[in-house]
This record gives structure tokens, sequence and C-alpha cells, in this order.
């Protein structure tokens, strides 16, 4: 390169950095790079009070200097051939492109629709996939204060089957009690349960198959269970509870073919057109 025209671009160079500490306040230096205001811009975000503010500030700061220390001892330490990192950042690049241009081809033309039967094709088809790992239980509890005055009526109404007797347990729970669970539909995990009441079993298996009701009082509270169902870890989980599962493996399932069908269709478009030659 002509010596005027390296000399000109080093002055340009040292005339923007001159103009720009002139304009700028200076927050920290490191041999000759310069940390300025502006490149706290996007640090804070709205509603920081001023003594965070300065906190943020000073550890950003600080954490500047120690990046820009440790990379020029790096550079004076590694040989070109190991700070060359063409290759890395070329393949990034490509994956990241990639990575776009297939969730855009999803988001235009997935098919997410799944009816029912599907999901039900596929659980039948499946069963050997869906063993439980855990117990499920399908329950309703109430939790009362160890001092109410009708415990034994939340009693009665829990082991009705009758809709109005459900529906005055609703409204009893409501309003006087301290916790509870009444969707005997849906299934849970029963660990998920005894986080909620202190029981000990030792054996949940023999537990859950010699209980289909229980009460349990600790020194502040009253807890009443009524066991509709249950599943045992090993055996086949119900479908209600894996339906969601389901759905999500049949949607992975059609991006990955769909993502397939883009790129077999671009290689085969390609070789037709003699795009490519492999030698």
């Amino acid at each position: 390169m002509n010596k005027s025209i390296l000399f000109l671009l080093i002055f340009l160079t040292s005339c923007t950095a001159f103009f720009k500490k002139k304009s700028e306040r200076v927050l920290a230096r490191v041999h000759d790079e310069y940390l300025y205001e502006s490149d706290l811009k996007g640090v804070f975000t709205p509603g920081v009070v001023q003594k965070d503010s300065l906190s943020i500030t000073k550890s950003f700061i600080e954490n500047w200097i120690r990046q820009k220390l440790i990379i020029h001892q790096a550079e004076k330490n590694l040989s070109e051939g190991q700070m060359d990192f063409s290759m890395q950042l070329e393949n990034y690049k490509n994956s990241l492109i990639i990575y776009e241009y297939e969730n855009a081809l999803i988001r235009q033309n997935l098919d997410t629709l799944i009816t029912d039967e599907e999901l039900q094709n596929y659980y039948d088809d499946n069963q050997q996939n869906f063993l439980l790992k855990d117990n499920l239980i399908q329950i309703q509890y109430v939790k009362l204060p160890i001092k109410s005055g009708n415990i034994r009526q939340f009693k009665k109404l829990l082991a009705s089957n009758n809709q109005d007797d459900k529906n005055t347990l609703s409204e009893l729970c409501e309003k006087q009690a301290s916790d509870y669970f009444l969707d005997d539909q849906n299934w849970l995990l029963f660990n998920d349960l005894l986080k909620q009441i202190p029981v000990k079993t030792y054996n949940q298996e023999d537990f859950l198959k010699n209980h289909r009701e229980f009460e349990y009082q600790d020194s502040m509270f009253m807890y009443l269970v009524r066991f509709k169902d249950f599943k045992i870890k090993e055996s086949v989980s119900p479908f209600s509870f894996e339906k969601q599962r389901i759905r999500d493996i049949i949607l992975n399932k059609r991006k990955i073919e769909l993502i397939k069908r883009m790129q077999d269709d671009i290689y085969a478009n390609a070789r037709k057109k003699n795009i490519f030659e492999i030698y």
C-alpha cells in the first residue's frame, strides 16, 4: 500500500477517535482502546434506580477491562493460526442461515391440525412408549383448619357422587377450606399430592391399593382425601395424561418430514439444472 495512503488512513482513524473523545466522556482505557459513555447504551433496563445504575456501570466497566486485558494477553501468546476462526465463523453463520430458513418454512407450511383420532391411533400403536415412571392418581382432597366446626359435613359431601352434593362441596371449599382439589377427571402424580399432604408412605403401590379414601391430621390441619382411580408405575399411562405429549411428538415428526422434503427438493432441482457437479 502506498505510504501516503497508509498514513492518511491512520490519521483519519486517529482523528475519529480524537473527535469522539472530545465529544464524549471516556469511562475507561485498556492500552489504546477506550470505553465511551455511549457504549453503555442498552445496558440499563427502564426503571433502574440511580443506586443500581451506578453498581451496574461499575460492574460493566470492570468486566470490559478484564476482557480487554485477557484478549490483549491472548493475542500476544497465540499464533495467527490459533486466532484464525474464519472457518468456525463461516460454519456458524451457515448454521444460523439454515436454522432461520427452516423455521420460516415451518411457520409457513407446517400443518398443525391434529385430530383426536390421530392422537388416539398414535397412542394405541405406541403404548410401549408410554409406560409410567411414577404412580398416577385421580383424586379429590380438602385441607381444613383443625378447629373447623363442620369436618363431618365435608367428609359426607366428599364421599357423595350426587351432583348437588358436589356443587355444595365446591361452594363450601371456596369459603372455608385452606386448600382443595376437586377435579377428579384429570390425572396427577402421586408425588405431587404428597407434597401437599405430609403423610408418610413407605410403599406407594401398597398404599394406593389399600386406600380408597383416607384422612390425616397434623397440629394445624385436617386433610381429607378420596381416590377415584390410580395407575401404578410401569403400567401403561392413561391416554388423557399423554395427550399433549403425543401432540408434540406428531408435530415434531411433521417438522422433520417437512425439512427433509425441502432438502430433497432443493437437491433434486439443483441436480436437474446441473447446478452442481461431483468430481
